[in-house]
Formats: structure tokens, sequence, C-alpha cells
């Protein structure tokens, strides 16, 4: 029986996935405690970076929480959304294109 032999070129592209920065957003209500702890919480930082970041959304009305993957980025928004609307607070998280 004859031998046949087939090379098969596969060019595979694989891409990094898209990252996105999640944001919060400084309102006039939401407590900086809060803030800390949904920092510390969600996007697990320690509490020096948590109060960092707290301060830079204070300061200059939003700051960058984390660089994630769409779907992390997406649950992470609707995370804060929740906790925030579950304890009363206003807390805006948003996420945009890296």
């Amino acid at each position: 029986m004859p031998r046949i032999e087939e090379e098969i070129e596969a060019d595979l592209a694989i891409a990094e996935p898209e990252k996105y920065k999640v944001l919060l957003h400084n309102d006039d209500y939401t407590t900086i405690d809060f803030v800390v702890d949904i920092l510390m919480a969600v996007f697990h930082k320690n509490e020096t970076e948590a109060e960092r970041i707290m301060m830079d959304v204070h300061k200059k009305g939003r700051a960058v929480c984390g660089v994630y993957t769409y779907e992390i980025a997406q649950t992470k928004v609707y995370q804060v959304k929740e906790l925030a609307k579950s304890n009363g607070f206003p807390l805006l998280a948003t996420m945009e294109e890296a």
C-alpha cells in the first residue's frame, strides 16, 4: 500500500485577550472606609495600596483599581455596584479599554 504523507500548515494566531481598566469614581456620599473595604475585598489590595487608590479617587475624581480581561472587569464592576447598593452608597465603578 502506498504511503501518503500530507503536510498541513496551520498558522494559529493566538492573540492576547483585550484588557480593561476598572475605575472607581468619587462621589460626595460614599465613605472613605467603605472605598478602602471595597478595594481590599473586590480588588484584593492590601491596606496601604487600598488607601493610596482611595486618595487618588478622592483627589483626582477617579482611579484605576486594576486591569483585567473583559469578563473579569465586568464582574468586578458588578460586584462594586451590588456591594455599594446593599450598603446604601452610590459608589460607581466603570470599565474602559486599557
